[in-house]
């Protein structure tokens, strides 16, 4: 375990139960040609066999020939030139960890944050070195001092510097002190600074305002760790009103604790038996990734448990927590301002995604469920129209634009691409034109975020092993970073490919990469806990710079030219206006049909192909003509008819103002929203359960041939049978009867009474508003439902996260889901 060098020709190794002596014959050093292996002296341990020893010093000076070691127990040990035990003494510790040897003193470091000091000559205890700060202390707020019952990190490691009478510790927490000794009774300290003490997971650049309006001094950056911490960093000379430079650290402004337990800020990875601890990797804990918001006043941060928490950076303070996913959460992404909306997105390995309103206070808008596998980035883009762009490692992206509803906002997806490989990050440039990937096989693949079609694809690594990890664009848009599993750093120009400069440096895989806002530095963080700052060359600083004043140039020459159209459509729209409510007035006779301009029909999934612009009349003239010809029209080819040579039933057998999500006044005003196929099953269940009418089944057949505009099918025989009664269908009829009378029976409405009856039924329960759940009691009050009221409930439980509630409810609605199933390839059959 430990292993340490004499000024003569041997050399000391210890471990469990063993402490050898390793001499080197000089005699024999020009006789030997080959390797040798060498046979090593036991010490005499006496009664102190059972011991594990952790380390080990020679003797320096006049006690050169002594060697001291240290054992787990908290022994200190001397052993002679004869390999005997000589001395032996007992720290009066929990725990010993390591020892370091000078002429003079001999510093044995404990557990606790303990370091005793003694007497080389003869192992006079002299004094205790202070100890260092507590866990869990504020660095911005707190003074060195010492608190009663508080938790130090054990010491792990020492150095002593002779020339200056310095001390170096290293402690669990992987915070490091030097200690001025030249005197042991005044003991003063030098430097310090903290650092994390697991793995980091990612890095932020704070953002920067012209105006100071930001939380934290220009040039700080976030990381985040696997020891429950959010860190704030700043390495500028400068100060700020709000954060002083504390006694702990130069460059170290803030330590957010996610929670009040302080176990894993101590490193795990140095305990006195790894075999029992050997699954340390896997604790779930710490912060995964994080994410500021555009403004600088929040930062989102999701942890390994799956928990979504909100800090406020103002006043440090946590102002939402949420349990969100049932997973670690392993992308966060805020929506930029020119989008036009503030929006957070969350994605996780539950295969889900979270769209938050923030400005709702970070109210759900809307949950994703279009990835088979877990989920590794999300980005959003677009200047004016918000689109999001997700990846995962069901090797598919999935490009979607947003599109707003009464509620809120609904993304849609619009493009969907599958890969061959697994895809780990991406990024999106400054122009918000292309989304680099990283994908599994080295490569970068580039793709048009309108159109969601490949625009290049080049090697993101040098190497011919390894995948790549992370992917990052610096501020211009002009070169890209990209880390792989090989332990490497590549920066590689956008658009051409080329690799401009490669580095190496850290012993884990890297987390996270970040260009700074100045395009001077890179900074990357890794699994090894450490936190590195790259220096860029000065000819790539200048051409982010120069990309940036190019892109500014021409975003201020676009801007100049907004006014002129501006200041001539205004005006038009002003008139036209003016103009029509002058005509209203003019001529109240006419029927406001006339007067009102024709509803717009809202397209939420792109263009439409050229039969469907027949059936809208948007393909041919606006005369009477073109219209009629529309009505008339029949598809054409060799699938158009059936063999039994029956027309194939289309839109055109119903009035269109029915079926597409334009307001009517005969729908009672309710605007129809574009729905999918779980909110329509819920919706007809709830509209079952309110009319109290269990025959749901028998009609559900009849409901989802209507929707689709189909010829009614035949029943099943198993199905009817479950519902069939006479009280059932004379219930039927009677409502029947009252449908013929409210609807006016012309030949563009539905043919049928069973279409009739699900349009009723449908849309008039879209404008209904739902009841809120309370809870009134306690957590020992809640019981499980009975079976019955299982079949009844229609809200989920609040203190489950949102992933859960939304595939409980995804679950409840799978038996509606195969009864569909069972009917599809019948309506393939018709449709067909």
């Amino acid at each position: 375990m430990a292993i340490s060098f004499s000024e003569d020709s041997y050399f000391v190794t210890v471990g469990h139960r063993h402490v050898k002596f390793w001499f080197l014959d000089e005699s024999r050093e020009f006789k030997i040609k080959q390797t040798v292996p060498l046979v090593g002296r036991s010490g005499l341990l006496g009664e102190l066999h059972n011991n594990i020893f952790c380390d080990v010093a020679c003797g320096q000076g006049k006690m050169s020939g002594s060697t001291f070691c240290i054992s787990y127990s908290g022994l200190l040990c001397q052993f002679n030139e004869k390999r005997v035990l000589e001395k032996w003494i007992d720290l009066k510790v929990s725990l010993a960890n390591c020892i370091c040897v000078s002429e003079e003193f001999i510093f044995c470091g404990c557990a606790n944050g303990t370091v005793r000091i003694f007497h080389t000559h003869n192992l006079h205890y002299l004094s205790d070195l202070p100890k260092p700060h507590h866990l869990g202390i504020d660095v911005a707020g707190e003074e060195m001092l010492r608190r009663p019952g508080a938790t130090y990190s054990d010491t792990i490691a020492l150095a002593f510097d002779p020339r200056h009478h310095w001390l170096c510790c290293v402690y669990k927490d992987h915070s490091i002190y030097i200690w001025d000794v030249k005197d042991t009774r005044q003991v003063g300290k030098v430097w310090s600074d903290l650092f994390h003490s697991s793995f980091v997971w990612n890095v932020e650049v704070y953002p920067e305002f012209e105006d100071h309006r930001g939380c934290l001094p220009p040039g700080s950056f976030l990381t985040c760790s696997s020891d429950n911490t959010i860190r704030f960093w700043n390495l500028e000379n400068g100060t700020h009103v709000d954060f002083q430079k504390n006694i702990y650290s130069n460059n170290l402004l803030k330590i957010i604790y996610v929670e009040n337990n302080t176990q894993h800020l101590q490193d795990l990875t140095n305990l006195p038996d790894r075999g029992e601890n050997a699954n340390y990797l896997d604790v779930k804990s710490g912060v995964r990734v994080m994410q500021v918001s555009p403004d600088g006043q929040h930062l989102a941060s999701g942890d390994r448990a799956g928990n979504l928490r909100i800090h406020e950076l103002k006043y440090m303070d946590e102002v939402i927590k949420v349990e969100a996913h049932d997973s670690e959460v392993l992308c966060l992404q805020y929506s930029k301002p020119e989008t036009g909306m503030a929006l957070l997105a969350s994605a996780s390995r539950d295969r889900l995604i979270h769209v938050l309103n923030v400005e709702e206070n970070y109210k759900l808008e809307q949950t994703l469920d279009d990835h088979s596998s877990a989920i590794t980035a999300v980005r959003f883009a677009g200047n004016g129209e918000i689109q999001m762009i997700s990846c995962g490692a069901d090797k598919s992206i999935y490009f979607r634009s947003a599109q707003k509803v009464s509620d809120g906002i609904n993304f849609i997806r619009t493009h969907h691409v599958a890969e061959k490989t697994t895809l780990y990050d991406m990024d999106i440039d400054i122009t918000q034109k292309y989304v680099a990937v990283a994908c599994q096989d080295r490569n970068v693949r580039v793709y048009n975020t309108a159109s969601g079609k490949q625009k290049w694809c080049y090697k993101g690594s040098q190497g011919d092993d390894g995948s790549l990890l992370k992917v990052q664009l610096d501020p211009s848009g002009t070169f890209l970073a990209t880390s792989c599993s090989d332990k490497s750093i590549s920066i590689i120009d956008f658009h051409s490919g080329e690799c401009v400069a490669k580095m190496f440096g850290h012993s884990e895989v890297v987390t996270g990469m970040k260009f700074t806002f100045d395009c001077k530095h890179l900074i990357t963080v890794s699994g090894d806990s450490c936190i590195f700052i790259w220096h860029l060359s000065p000819e790539i600083t200048t051409c982010m710079k120069q990309h940036l004043m190019d892109l500014d140039q021409v975003q201020q020459q676009r801007k100049a030219r907004e006014p002129v159209w501006g200041g001539f459509l205004l005006p038009i729209c002003a008139l036209y206006e003016e103009f029509y409510v002058c005509f209203h007035v003019a001529h109240p006779d006419l029927p406001p049909l006339l007067l009102s301009p024709a509803p717009a029909c809202v397209l939420t999934n792109g263009k439409l192909p050229m039969w469907a612009k027949r059936l809208l009349g948007e393909a041919d003239n606006a005369d009477t003509a073109a219209f009629n010809s529309r009505v008339s029209y029949q598809p054409q080819g060799r699938w158009a008819e059936r063999a039994a040579k029956e027309p194939i039933k289309t839109m055109l057998d119903a009035d269109l103002n029915y079926f597409t999500p334009i307001k009517n006044s005969s729908l009672h005003d309710s605007e129809l929203e574009p729905q999918n196929l779980n909110r329509l099953l819920s919706e007809v269940r709830k509209v079952s359960l309110a009319q109290g009418n269990p025959g749901w089944l028998c009609s559900l057949q009849t409901e989802l041939s209507s929707e689709l505009f189909l010829p009614f099918l035949p029943p099943r025989p198993w199905l009817c049978t479950m519902c069939q009664s006479d009280a059932l269908v004379s219930e039927a009829e009677t409502e029947m009867t009252d449908v013929e009378e409210n609807f006016q029976q012309t030949s563009s409405l539905p043919q049928t009474p069973e279409q009739e009856k699900y349009l009723r039924n449908h849309f008039e329960t879209l404008a209904d508003a739902q009841a809120e759940e309370k809870f009134d009691g306690c957590l020992k009050d809640l019981k499980a439902p009975e079976e019955e009221e299982e079949e009844a409930a229609l809200f989920q439980n609040p203190r489950l996260s949102i992933s859960t509630r939304f595939l409980s409810s995804c679950q409840k609605n799978s038996r509606w889901a195969d009864i569909y199933l069972y009917f599809q390839p019948s309506i393939r059959e018709r449709t067909i």
